[in-house]
């Protein structure tokens, strides 16, 4: 079964509205590159890597109105594009990777036509979207290596396919796995406040029919002291240089419960998830987001009016935990610092 995450069809980017899942399976058509910013805010499309392609879809889906501008309009008109979807997630690396390379083709084909530029923008973006797919399948053949029959797999948030472009960073470690013939049983935790683990993780593995049991996000402790947890894989929205990886809210916690219980803890994400440029954890940005998504749910109150919230929407997982990063490149190993550079080459 395939999860079209986001696509380009007839001049419109179409993704699935994540929010409605899983009552609702139903699909946004995005005929306006505002349509695509207001989604990645407000969670529409999430998900790093699914994030990046949704990024470059809008900023080609933009420019196509500003096609038959002169040069100097088309410059504006990019730059303040590529500026609006800057401002969306600010943690997520594949955001800012996919408009470093959207802007880099705009500088490379800016001699030519402006018609023929955002013609070369729309196809690098249909690219970037067909490569994502690919590059989570090779992570996938990495990743399952590390994963034996009968394990039990704790996982956290959503890294399926409807956090990428399709297929997925930890669960499609998990998919490779099973495509294999490897029985895996997958605990799901619901992860709070917006639940992606229990309204996104649940409805992907349930398509696929991989074996799942929903738990909340405390019960994780519980049960790697039952000894009923194999393994840790979570994804990432930004792996600093040393190894150090942010993701969703409740993984630093769920790293120092599995070092406690002897568990391996992997991170699978692609390449383009690790920021060189950062050397550390503590330098990753934290996106903070509204109180409503901690004090309502689906509009309905669940604390009370007026209470301070605090809603950092990821934590930071030193590498001191990770067992191993999984990429499409190959699986970095300890000590990250000299083993994931490498990777790139």
């Amino acid at each position: 079964m395939t999860i079209r995450t986001i696509f380009w069809e007839d001049n419109t980017v179409v993704m699935i509205d994540q929010k409605a899942l899983p009552q609702e399976e139903r699909y946004l058509a995005c005929r306006h590159y505002e349509e695509v910013v207001a989604a990645i805010k407000d969670l529409t499309i999430r998900g790093a890597p699914a994030i990046g392609v949704a990024a470059a879809m809008g900023i080609a889906l933009g420019m196509l109105t500003v096609s038959s501008s002169s040069h100097e309009n088309l410059k504006s008109a990019f730059h303040e594009i590529c500026t609006q979807f800057s401002r969306t997630r600010p943690t997520a690396r594949n955001l800012f990777w996919a408009i470093e390379r959207m802007k880099k083709l705009f500088e490379d084909t800016l001699s030519s036509s402006p018609a023929r530029v955002v013609e070369a923008l729309t196809e690098e973006a249909i690219r970037m979207c067909e490569e994502d797919i690919a590059i989570n399948k090779r992570m996938g053949m990495q990743g399952k290596t590390l994963f034996r029959d009968g394990d039990n797999v704790l996982t956290h948030c959503n890294a399926g396919a409807l956090a990428t472009a399709g297929y997925g960073t930890a669960l499609g470690v998990i998919r490779a796995a099973c495509e294999e013939g490897k029985k895996i049983h997958v605990y799901v935790d619901e992860t709070r406040p917006v639940l992606q683990g229990a309204r996104l993780t649940a409805w992907e593995l349930m398509k696929e029919n991989i074996p799942a049991t929903l738990i909340t996000d405390n019960m994780a402790g519980f049960l790697m002291k039952q000894g009923r947890i194999h393994k840790v894989i979570v994804g990432a929205d930004r792996i600093a240089a040393n190894g150090d990886a942010a993701n969703k809210i409740g993984t630093y916690s769920l790293a120092v419960l599995a070092k406690e219980h002897n568990i391996p803890f992997y991170v699978a994400a692609p390449f383009s998830t690790i920021d060189m440029s950062i050397r550390q954890g503590d330098e990753i940005p934290i996106e903070e987001r509204n109180a409503e998504e901690v004090t309502t749910f689906r509009d309905v109150r669940v604390a009370p009016e007026g209470i301070a919230v605090y809603n950092p929407a990821f934590d930071v997982t030193p590498h001191r935990y990770i067992t191993a990063i999984i990429t499409e490149a190959g699986i970095a190993l300890p000590p990250y610092m000299e083993t994931i550079r490498p990777l790139q080459g």
